[in-house]
């Protein structure tokens, strides 16, 4: 049988070989694929075992104003890390570390011992305070270099910028909503460790560079922003105003120019103040804008025809629409008037009547046209939409109320877009906080943001005519205290009641909108001030000068040339005759000042503190020495309307000599010639209510002889 066992046996031996050749062919080809196909794997993986990353933040992006006059920068500085594992004695060191960098020695164990592999200790150390953790050599604990923010203008245009947090993110404002630009892309640096985590000093060293974020070049001007928030404060103190607001934008681009609020913040040191006093309540807020509002519905009107310049009205005091009884805001209306009167009165019984007019859908649509229930598109986060009623609820009261600026809300840029499209021909624009994104150095533009139309709401010729009875609302009406020197202004007051529980309360809104030079508007801008607290909280009294010393400001700083017609008319006034100043809702000492300072006399009617009308009204051309009629309180008011003069015998009288005769009486004059008066009507003798006008002709004498 050996021949049986010679074959067992080459047989078992050729298995033998074959098992050994299998395992070895195996063994090489996981050899093959662990060092070829999986080799940057398994490289990584043992780079990851012995490298550790530490992250390097990139320099988040410069925020430039306009004219590139940096308002945000960030710089390097040093900060203090720990790698919890490489800890040897987390309670004696959290001792140690908190002695040396005035920390809280349970905050710094909690670091100490968290499950993670890198923690900061403390961002902002003091120098010292660097020095003595660099000389403690405490395992686990290094200085980095870290990139910290700054505001170079500290609170200036702080509503604007925002702010950013420790982790160079952006958490509000400007630094919010353009995060992905600023923020930039981290780097890190690598260094080698052993088995144990202990760093190895001439080991391995690699460097990943961050790259920085991209500048951001604002509309803001940052002089504009200074004379903004200046005023600014001074109003909302002068009139102990819960807080306050400023919008400048160019009403022919959109951009804005300046955006303040009151109170306001230093974003270096956000913490130490009031959540508060962050928010920007100006674009997030929304609230009834009263007779502001008005300018929409003058609009509306006038591109459908339905009322021109010298259509005529009655108020007697209020409107009745169904049940209710909607009241002017002057007791007792402002009888006949045209539609330039209404608009210089602000009279709430016109614009119901106008609103009524338009009907539901129609006025709605010129609402919703105007921008008005949905956000603007400006580039910042947070921007309020408004609250328009829909369709269905808007009934005649309803309708009426929103026709003179109740039943709605706004937001003042809302109101600010509206106004600019009244300045620039119709257009509804969208405005825009930045104006160019830049590479990290500033110096090429990587995106610029062009003006956009959004729509054209009105006609360039109603656009004009709105235009110009707004400036008759300066010149004559209840905004005359916006008037800026050498330069013709338009615009609107507002004083609105604030709706709280069960109704309106006491509370108002005090506001003016407006825009200059009227021929070619620069500067479009309106003011807020939230509860006043002045014996006077009428927006033509206490928002006006503000608006008209801001916009003076700006206008000069434009270098715009002021109207050399103006400055003719004016010298031409101070040579002739005096212009009489709009003394409405100012205090009756104030006003006699004035009129003392402008060579005017005066006669009080009633014992009111405050003026609540006059005669001859404002704007009307008089003699010096002129005496104007002063009413001070509703007792007044009735003698006004209600008591009667006897008229003067004027025969003989010249043009200037009758005008003051009948001036100084309350009674108006239509004058027809030249040379000296021989008829009047009605007759001397004849009483006359006062405000009634007399009719007299003249005649010169060469004419009298030839007859």
């Amino acid at each position: 049988m050996p021949g049986l066992n010679s074959l067992v046996i080459r047989k078992r031996t050729t298995l033998l070989l074959l098992g050994i050749f299998g395992v070895i062919g195996i063994l090489t080809g996981r050899l093959l694929y662990i060092q070829g196909i999986k080799a940057n794997y398994y490289q990584n993986m043992a780079e990851d075992q012995r490298l550790r990353d530490i992250r390097v933040e990139p320099m988040r992006g410069t925020i430039f104003d306009r004219k590139m006059n940096t308002l945000a920068f960030s710089f390097d500085t040093e900060a203090v890390y720990a790698i919890p594992y490489q800890i040897r004695d987390p309670q004696g060191d959290a001792k140690i570390i908190a002695e040396k960098l005035n920390l809280s020695e349970k905050e710094v164990y909690s670091k100490l011992t968290k499950k993670t592999s890198f923690v900061w200790l403390k961002l902002k150390p003091l120098p010292e305070e660097v020095q003595k953790i660099k000389e403690a050599r405490l395992p686990g604990v290094e200085v980095a270099q870290k990139a910290q923010r700054f505001y170079l203008q500290g609170s200036l245009a702080a509503h604007v910028l925002g702010i950013s947090g420790i982790d160079n993110q952006g958490l509000e404002g400007i630094e919010k909503y353009y995060d992905q630009y600023l923020c930039g892309i981290p780097g890190s640096e690598q260094a080698e460790y052993d088995s144990k985590g202990n760093h190895i000093p001439l080991g391995e060293r690699r460097f990943i560079d961050a790259q920085n974020g991209a500048s951001l070049v604002l509309t803001i001007d940052q002089v504009i922003q200074y004379i903004a928030e200046r005023e600014l404060e001074k109003a909302v103190l002068e009139n102990g105003a819960k807080k306050g607001a400023v919008i400048l934008m160019d009403p022919m681009t959109g951009e804005i120019l300046a955006l303040a609020n009151y109170p306001s913040f230093d974003p270096n040191h956000y913490a130490q103040y009031p959540a508060a006093n962050r928010r920007n309540w100006v674009l997030s807020d929304q609230y009834e804008p009263g007779s502001t509002f008005k300018i929409v519905t003058a609009a509306a009107a006038l591109e459908e025809g339905i009322v021109r310049r010298d259509s005529q009205f009655f108020d007697p005091g209020f409107i009745i629409v169904e049940d209710r009884r909607l009241k002017c805001w002057r007791a007792g209306g402002h009888g006949s008037q045209t539609f330039v009167e209404a608009v210089e009165n602000s009279c709430n019984p016109v614009f119901a009547s106008l609103a009524l007019r338009l009907g539901q859908q129609k006025f709605l649509q010129y609402i919703q046209a105007f921008g008005f229930g949905r956000q603007t598109g400006v580039d910042f986060p947070g921007e309020a939409r408004g609250i328009i009623p829909p369709l269905s609820r808007i009934k005649n009261v309803e309708l009426a109320t929103i026709g003179f600026g109740q039943g709605i809300s706004i937001t003042s840029l809302q109101l600010l877009c509206a106004l600019s499209a009244i300045a620039n021909g119709g257009e509804l624009l969208e405005p825009r906080l930045v104006k160019e994104i830049r590479t990290p150095d500033g110096q090429e533009v990587i995106k610029k943001f062009e003006k956009r139309t959004i729509r054209q709401v009105i006609s360039e010729q109603t656009a004009r005519e709105l235009a110009l009875i707004l400036t008759s609302v300066v010149e004559y009406g209840s905004g005359n205290r916006a008037r800026i020197a050498g330069y013709r202004v338009a615009g609107k007051t507002g004083t609105a009641q604030k709706p709280g529980k069960g109704g309106y309360g006491q509370e108002r809104i005090a506001s003016f909108v407006g825009f200059a030079p009227v021929e070619d508007p620069k500067v479009a801008g309106i003011i807020i001030l939230d509860e006043p607290q002045g014996p006077v909280k009428y927006g033509g009294v206490i928002a006006a000068p503000f608006f008209s010393s801001i916009v003076g400001d700006v206008l000069r700083y434009l270098e715009v040339e002021p109207s050399r017609e103006l400055e003719e008319r004016r010298q031409s006034n101070e040579d002739n005759s005096v212009v009489v100043p709009n003394l409405l809702h100012l205090p009756k000492e104030e006003a006699i000042q004035i009129l003392k300072q402008m060579g005017l006399t005066h006669r009080e009617l009633g014992v009111g503190e405050y003026v609540i009308a006059q005669n001859p009204k404002a704007g009307v051309a008089v003699e010096p020495r002129t005496t104007i009629l002063l009413y001070c309180d509703e007792e007044s008011r009735y003698l006004r309307e209600h008591a009667t003069v006897l008229v003067p015998n004027l025969a003989g009288f010249t043009p200037q000599e009758a005008a003051k005769a009948l001036t100084e009486l309350g009674l108006k004059i239509a004058g027809n010639g030249t040379g000296i008066a021989y008829q009047q009507i009605p007759a001397p003798g004849t009483r006359l209510s006062t405000g009634a006008t007399v009719t007299v002709y003249f005649i010169t004498p060469d004419a009298d002889r030839n007859r």
